[in-house]
């Protein structure tokens, strides 16, 4: 409910019914509310001794007047599909998040705002996805939850167009939220902070609203030395709606600024001018309240400005009961559920729909579809490029998973992301593709919020060497488990003439280091296929590194195709007892092939290993990894034209690595092959001197 106060007004609280008797008694005030969050907050961060109290205290009055009267959510079902999306991208404040949610009435007892930072708490250092309910995404690298709102609301503008209905001129407009998402300094300096809002802009993403904690002050000080940008304009220039200079400590101001934000048709920023650590006598303003515990003088000087008397982690039941939105929350959700329950009446398919989509469950027929499928790639048996073989089967899927939602970072016809029918996305309209610019970093980071708002599945594209442009936000997906498919093409030394500044060395290691995220590199249209099978399926990120170049068809009997999915498997045995096992990966799995007819034509008894994923690989069970890498086997020799040290678990002291401990070189395909030793020939040479 949005209410405004005139100026001269009385401080205004929530506006419904009381819900209890003791809150109709007693008129809680909004700075009341507001100082149970910095109370909260500074009690918090001294008792675990680390933390960040002076944001939390500085944009109290801002979350209090956000949360009280505009943000729509239910306490009591945090996962409610129409709530409102909030986030927290300077997520060091994350005690401002926490005394919200536990004020506000989610399942979060103060024995865990208590437990702050503690080891198994649910009040990490830094907000977590999953941890605790609320929690939209993960934030705390800054600009990160920033491009994390862009996405949630590029979700529900993609989501609305397409679900939401007019008939008999009525709108039964079942999806229908906004994102608000506050930001302070440090999100705005941080490049990723200009590719979203530039992509938002563009949008035209009505429904997210950014609030601007406008402080002055981060860890080294007053940022006036080194941020001096008119932030005002910069926004303005990427077509946003600017309300500038609001006083983050008047509610009436604040109230005005996001009703304002809410009759708009662009993209909001609030620019809030706040005092960091507001009510700490000597650190407000400074510093000193950004991220250390105040201390105990502190705090108490603070209690007697804010006219806070009560002991730490006490907040009164009459501000308590002012705070809790449960009953509030209910009745939204009720009443979104009878729209919806219309909605159904009028349009059962779309409701169907719609309701699997949110569920996260795959459409009836498609791992038969998707099965049938690879059965098609297996019987064509093409020579062709792996990121030909990725286009070919996203098409594919588009026609099975209508929620898969694509994109590039200007690299469409190179990545081969873009399928036929795909539908471009535009200010105001639908679709399924998203032309995401020269922006990876920015990609990345939306697609997460994509996939954390739910109801689509997100894959982005761009050269493998570029993902060092987004790495942190492919370290943030699968920090959270983010369904996401990550499509890198362009791979190895294989693309050729554009040399060493686009040629991956180093980047696959990366990936494959990166906890709870699969990279699968195919060695040809086959595994491509069940590589895309299994990302589909994988509760979080997976990286697809795919070639340029053509790769040659391999032969496979049933079991063998069967056993691509296990990550690593034999794909060519000699007539005798094994003797050397040759591991390739990519485009290099014909080179080991090639090595390995020159080496049995010397009376070598080799084994040709096809690893697309060693992380797969690796979870499976010590007897399969045994069968495929017998332990009596140690004349072994991994080949990728990459940095070796992932391939030395596999190869043993014993062993040998075929691989680049340099950048690449510019040249044809073949000469820069044969200049950086990646052939069949040294890999013999390798296998005789070992």
């Amino acid at each position: 409910m949005c209410v405004l106060v005139l100026a001269g007004a009385q401080p205004l609280r929530d506006n419904t019914p009381p819900d209890s008797p003791a809150e109709a008694e007693h008129m809680v005030s909004r700075r009341q509310k507001a100082n149970a969050i910095r109370a909260l907050s500074m009690d918090a961060v001294e008792q675990a001794a680390s933390g960040h109290p002076g944001a939390p205290m500085g944009m109290a009055d801002i979350a209090e007047v956000l949360w009280s009267d505009f943000l729509s959510h239910s306490p009591a079902n945090p996962d409610w599909a129409n709530r409102d999306r909030f986030v927290l991208s300077n997520g060091h404040g994350s005690m401002l998040l926490y005394s919200l949610l536990y004020l506000s009435g989610y399942d979060l007892p103060l024995e865990q705002i208590q437990d702050f930072r503690q080891l198994g708490s649910e009040t990490p250092g830094h907000p977590e996805v999953g941890d605790t309910a609320g929690v939209e995404t993960t934030t705390g690298p800054l600009g990160q939850g920033f491009a994390n709102a862009v996405g949630m609301a590029l979700a529900e503008s993609l989501l609305a167009h397409e679900f939401n209905r007019k008939q008999d001129g009525r709108d039964y407009n079942v999806v229908d939220h906004r994102t608000w998402v506050f930001v302070g300094d440090g999100c705005l300096m941080e490049g990723i902070s200009h590719e979203a809002a530039s992509l938002a802009g563009t949008l035209g993403l009505h429904k997210l609203t950014c609030i601007y904690d406008d402080n002055g002050i981060s860890i080294d000080g007053e940022i006036k030395g080194w941020f001096t940008d008119d932030t005002p304009k910069r926004f303005e220039a990427y077509g946003w709606h600017v309300i500038p200079a609001i006083d983050g400590h008047d509610p009436d101001a604040i109230s005005r600024a996001l009703a304002s934000a809410k009759e708009n048709d662009r993209p909001t920023l609030i620019c809030c001018r706040t005092t960091i650590g507001f009510g700490a006598p000597n650190k407000a303003g400074t510093a000193g309240s950004h991220g250390s515990p105040l201390g105990e003088d502190e705090i108490s000087g603070a209690r007697a400005q804010l006219d806070w008397p009560h002991p730490p982690f006490d907040v009164p039941v009459d501000i308590r009961e002012a705070w809790n939105t449960t009953a509030k929350g209910r009745a939204l959700e009720n009443a979104w559920q009878q729209s919806f329950a219309e909605y159904e009446q009028t349009f059962p398919a779309e409701a169907v729909e719609l309701q699997r989509r949110l569920a996260g469950q795959r459409p009836e027929g498609f791992e038969e579809a998707l099965d049938a499928h690879i059965a098609e790639v297996v019987s064509k048996a093409e020579d062709i490029a792996s990121r030909n073989a990725s286009g070919n089967t996203i098409a594919a899927l588009a026609e099975m998973l209508p929620e898969l939602v694509g994109g590039s970072a200007d690299l469409s016809g190179s990545n081969c992301t873009r399928w036929p029918e795909a539908q471009s996305v535009e200010p105001g309209k639908g679709g399924n593709y998203v032309l995401y610019g020269v922006r990876e970093f920015g990609m990345t980071a939306i697609a997460n919020g994509l996939a954390l708002h739910g109801g689509i599945v997100p894959f982005t594209g761009t050269f493998l060497t570029f993902m060092e442009y987004a790495r942190n936000s492919v370290r943030m997906a699968a920090l959270m488990g983010i369904p996401q498919v990550l499509v890198y093409t362009h791979d190895s030394i294989g693309l050729g003439e554009d040399g060493p500044t686009h040629q991956p060395i180093e980047q696959l290691n990366n990936l494959r280091s990166t906890p709870g995220l699969n990279l699968w590199r195919p060695c040809d249209a086959v595994e491509t296929a069940i590589a895309w099978q299994q990302a589909l399926s994988f509760e979080g990120p997976t990286a697809l590194a795919l070639s340029r170049q053509k790769l040659p068809h391999q032969q496979r009997d049933a079991d063998q195709l069967d056993a691509v999915a296990r990550g690593g498997y034999i794909l060519r045995e000699p007539e005798g007892a094994v003797d050397t096992i040759l591991i390739g990966a990519g485009s290099e799995v014909s080179i080991a092939c090639e090595a390995a007819t020159l080496l049995a034509a010397d009376g070598h008894q080799v084994r040709v290993i096809s690893m697309p994923s060693t992380d797969v690989f690796l979870l499976q069970d010590q007897a399969y990894r045994d069968s495929v890498l017998p332990p009596g086997v140690r004349k072994r020799i991994a080949i990728e034209a990459g940095h070796p040290d992932s391939w030395f678990r596999f190869v043993g002291l014993d062993g040998a690595v075929v691989g680049l401990e340099r950048f690449g070189a510019s040249g044809p395909i073949n000469d820069v092959y044969e200049s950086l030793g990646i052939t069949a020939k040294r890999i013999t040479e390798v296998a005789r001197g070992l």
